[in-house]
């Protein structure tokens, strides 16, 4: 038996890799109207992935990772700044 915590869990799973077919879909989809309704979806789906995110932080059935220190992130910064040129 499926206790709560999984449910939620693997529901915010799935949501989020609904979400990243759409971001594989939309950019292929040449049809306008097609195109217009996959975003309609997708906002859709990430307006459910924000509603599922907040209860399984309520919960604390997901938390999230410690913020980046400022090194941290300048160190990125500079990483991806070189790849740029």
């Amino acid at each position: 038996m499926l206790d709560e915590k999984t449910m939620v869990t693997d529901t915010l799973n799935g949501v989020n890799g609904e979400l990243t077919k759409f971001g594989e879909m939309i950019p292929q989809t040449e049809n306008k109207e097609l195109k217009q309704c996959l975003k309609q979806i997708r906002n859709e789906c990430e307006m459910s992935q924000e509603k599922i995110y907040q209860v399984a932080r309520e919960k604390s059935y997901y938390v999230p990772a410690a913020k980046a220190s400022a090194q941290e992130i300048n160190h990125v910064k500079s990483v991806l700044t070189g790849i740029a040129k």
